[in-house]
């Protein structure tokens, strides 16, 4: 797939195709690495998008309880020495 670089503002820029992005899962806001390797630019997706909102949704819904019981266990406290 080809594409050209365009002026944007005092910048220049690519358009993705959005059959790209949605393949991607990304949107206008995401945010992505860039890097050069071997000559060519990589896009990478930054890892973990929108975990924080899923946390804060959790957090709101009541579903963020702790899985495990709070440390130290009784195996630590019997068979670890510290």
């Amino acid at each position: 797939m080809k594409t050209n670089i365009i002026n944007i503002g005092n910048s220049q820029g690519i358009i993705l195709p959005s059959m790209l992005l949605r393949q991607l899962k990304l949107s206008n806001r995401s945010t992505v690495e860039l890097e050069i390797s071997n000559g060519s630019i990589v896009i990478k997706p930054e890892p973990r998008q929108g975990w924080a909102e899923a946390a804060q949704m959790m957090n709101a819904a009541g579903d963020d309880n702790l899985l495990l019981t709070d440390f130290p266990n009784e195996f630590e406290n019997d068979e670890w020495t510290w």
